[in-house]
């Protein structure tokens, strides 16, 4: 007689404690216990980012009539999507989608959900993240420059690096809610930067001889500038890719579904969003005309200490949103090292992944730093899917509303809103970085 195999339940009972350690060791799926005004937080942390500081810009390139129309409607197509995707969380009774990619595999199968979804998420959490390093480099650089006109001029390239040091420290806290601090502060300041902007404009009054005409004077120059412009609004308002991960992090029971919560930390975060986007975008365009640049801050050159302050709030807030749309992609890294390489979930693992993964996004900022057309061109590519079509596809495909009716016909809009979107502006985006890039040299 050979020696007797162990019975099945005990091997299932062991799956399922691994299975459970595991779990309680992962970034999305580890803390439970986040209040309702914490989405609200997130959702600004990751909706408002830097590229509310180029809508004027944006504005300038779509003309008033379309450029009105694209913002508003923008942020009523983004928050029905997200309410969309917040209904979904948990429409299956006792499972909840606690990642992107969980909902696109039971809408589309698993295999077809994971090539779906994943690819995307990844764009664009990374993209946000290089675009970010970017960003948080430019700002210091700003400030550097504006609080000592005389010093000696430092390289972007080492702003970069300045800024990516803070992220080889921040990046090593184990979830969502550990960063809450760092996400509260980065919320208020997205608000200050914002209202700094357009207040200072205001103060500065309309310029003499404004133009609101487009800055092109070509007709191909108006076109792609149009359609660069729609992939910035489209990057303006992408939160989608981190909210089912932030909604994960709230407690749920039958009773008591999570969707609650953290839909009335998505209406907060909207109306901050609208608070911060709007007199933005309308009264930087108003008072400048398309003489504004890509970044408000740099026309507004006066006052210095509060542009310069203003600068300082940008790279705060950026610190924030970086950690935001990171968290998910350390989760996707992490599941793929311990549940399909099967390496043991420790620190050293979590400590190695997430500082190889920081100098990977550094090291890319540094060498691509044309920020405004990366923009574009992520934006419509990965932006415009999983912030205006992809929940209405999964919404179509689960929930099968009957045709014609309003809530068939609402999603229908939206993905053919969403694949113009998709379609036009890594169009503009690639234009704007082959002229950028003719007169640029690396690592300068």
């Amino acid at each position: 007689m050979g020696t007797q195999a162990p019975p099945t339940d005990i091997i299932d009972d062991e799956k399922i404690k691994r299975q459970k350690a595991i779990d309680d060791w992962l970034p999305m799926s580890s803390s439970r216990n986040a209040k309702w005004w914490y989405s609200a937080f997130h959702n600004v942390t990751a909706m408002v980012g830097a590229g509310v500081l180029s809508l004027p810009y944006a504005m300038a390139q779509l003309g008033w009539g379309p450029g009105v129309t694209v913002l508003v409607l923008s942020w009523f197509i983004t928050l029905y999507t997200l309410w969309q995707m917040v209904e979904m969380h948990e429409m299956v009774p006792g499972k909840r989608f606690d990642r992107y990619h969980e909902l696109g595999q039971y809408a589309f199968g698993e295999k077809l959900g994971l090539y779906i979804v994943v690819p995307q998420q990844l764009i664009v959490e990374v993209g946000v993240n290089i675009v970010y390093m970017v960003t948080g480099g430019k700002s210091l650089k700003k400030f550097h420059d504006t609080v000592c006109s005389d010093c000696k001029k430092i390289k972007l390239t080492y702003f970069i690096m300045i800024f990516s040091s803070v992220h080889f420290v921040l990046s090593h806290l184990p979830n969502l809610n550990a960063i809450s601090g760092v996400s509260l502060a980065a919320a208020i300041m997205s608000l200050s930067y914002s209202t700094i902007a357009w207040a200072a404009s205001a103060h500065k009054g309309v310029i003499e001889n404004v133009d609101y005409g487009y800055k092109a004077t070509t007709t191909p120059g108006k076109v792609f500038g149009f359609f660069n412009a729609l992939g910035d609004v489209a990057f303006a308002y992408a939160g989608h890719n981190v909210v089912l991960e932030i909604q994960a992090t709230i407690p749920s029971t039958p009773e008591k579904p999570s969707k609650g919560p953290m839909w009335r930390g998505v209406i907060v975060a909207y109306i901050v969003v609208a608070l911060c986007y709007f007199p933005v975008g309308l009264i930087g365009y108003w008072m400048f005309g398309n003489t504004v640049e890509d970044n408000i801050l740099v026309t507004l050159e006066k006052p210095k200490w509060l542009i310069a302050m203003a600068n300082m709030f940008v790279v705060i807030h950026v610190i924030g949103s970086y950690q935001i749309y990171a968290m998910p992609v350390f989760d996707m890294i992490e599941t793929v090292m311990v549940k399909k390489l099967n390496f043991k979930p420790t620190t050293m693992l979590r400590f190695i992944v997430r500082n190889i993964y920081v100098a990977f996004t550094m090291f890319i900022a540094i060498t691509f730093p044309f920020f405004g057309g990366l923009l574009g061109f992520f934006g419509g590519f990965a932006f415009a899917p999983t912030t205006y079509f992809l929940p209405c596809i999964m919404w179509l495909a689960i929930y099968k509303p009957r045709r014609f009716s309003l809530s068939w016909c609402c999603n229908y809009v939206c993905i053919a809103l969403g694949l113009c979107l998709m379609i036009l502006s890594p169009i503009g985006g690639l234009r704007s970085i082959i002229l950028n890039a003719k007169d640029y040299d690396f690592y300068s």
